[in-house]
């Protein structure tokens, strides 16, 4: 059985990945999670973490916030320290900004899941059409969903409702691609 392991930032994405895990990856694959206390966490331990992991036939997704660093050199640098543990193969995904704006991307995901009417028809509003421009994410989910959204809880809610297809947001789109070719082809 393939495992694949997603390594990330912080809870909040681990809470994400779990509601959506089940409707990308296809019978068979199971998943596993390390989970950092932040990106320079990661940084510091993603390689001696890779290195240690024995169980056979495993594959590692990389997933961290941009936050105000050049996507670029942070998805280089990402990929300089899978190549460093011996897995080359790695997928590294740059959520562009912060994972919230994965969920501003879906407004009816974040409605369903928090349960707030209204949330949905927002997203034709132009600040919503592209959300991974968006300077604070983390700030704009709170104040549309007028305090409701916290990051731990607002992230295992929302996660069970986003929708593969249609969502806004560029990098959630990137990411769910990726994972459904990483997996399809190993690469």
């Amino acid at each position: 059985m393939t495992t694949i392991v997603f390594c990330v930032e912080e809870p909040s994405a681990r809470e994400m990945l779990t509601g959506l895990l089940p409707r990308v990856l296809p019978d068979g694959v199971a998943v596993g999670y390390m989970v950092f206390e932040g990106k320079q966490h990661l940084e510091k331990e993603l390689v001696r973490r890779i290195r240690s992991w024995r169980l056979a036939d495993t594959r590692f997704v990389v997933l961290r916030d941009q936050d105000s660093a050049d996507c670029h050199s942070v998805k280089t640098r990402l990929r300089n320290l899978c190549q460093q543990a011996g897995r080359p193969e790695s997928l590294v995904r740059v959520a562009c900004r912060e994972l919230e704006s994965f969920f501003l991307g879906d407004l009816a995901a974040v409605e369903a899941g928090l349960e707030i009417r209204g949330l949905a028809r927002k997203q034709k509003s132009r600040k919503y059409r592209d959300p991974d421009r968006l300077g604070n994410p983390v700030q704009e989910l709170k104040r549309v969903t007028h305090g409701r959204y916290q990051k731990i809880s607002g992230s295992r809610a929302i996660g069970d409702y986003l929708r593969l297809e249609g969502n806004r947001s560029n990098s959630f789109r990137v990411l769910v691609a990726g994972i459904k070719r990483f997996v399809e082809n190993g690469s």
